[in-house]
């Protein structure tokens, strides 16, 4: 595949919230939080209790068409940094991931990064949906995340 094809396999969405790092992170690293940002209709719910505090973490999203997904951490530093891996439950992940990234820019003011990573992924069954993941769509979400920080 050529470099030009393996980039649109990264796609991100990034804008400044007006809100501490700290309170974004929350939003994020709180599974039972992100039905309240999700902007693709795609999470339904977490149950309570599953905050994500390091690396090998998982926790467990139910989806709107009733599957359960797995996500497992990869990535984190907190208040920074979180990335999954999401899969079906008890399967190998098939290679996306969901990162988000935090950067304070002063005590009320953070710039946000979203990013969806599909260079791994294999699964035939899952690239179309993974070619429709835009930086639009990623930039809802990120959006709703500062609707919600920034009012809180």
């Amino acid at each position: 595949m050529s470099d030009g094809g393996e980039a649109r396999r990264v796609v991100s969405a990034e804008r400044e919230i007006a809100a501490g790092a700290a309170r974004i992170f929350e939003l994020i690293a709180d599974p039972a939080q992100q039905p309240r940002w999700d902007a693709n209709d795609n999470l339904a719910q977490a149950e309570p209790g599953q905050r994500v505090r390091s690396v090998g973490d998982v926790f467990e999203m139910t989806l709107t068409h009733g599957g359960v997904r797995e996500n497992r951490i990869v990535e984190f530093e907190e208040a920074r940094r979180i990335a999954w891996l999401p899969s079906e439950r008890g399967a190998q992940p098939p290679g996306h991931l969901w990162r988000w990234e935090l950067e304070p820019l002063g005590d009320n003011r953070t710039r946000v990064t979203h990013t969806y990573d599909w260079t791994d992924l294999a699964d035939e069954k899952r690239l179309a949906r993974a070619r429709a993941t835009t930086s639009e769509k990623l930039r809802g979400s990120v959006d709703r995340l500062a609707a919600l920080a920034e009012e809180e």
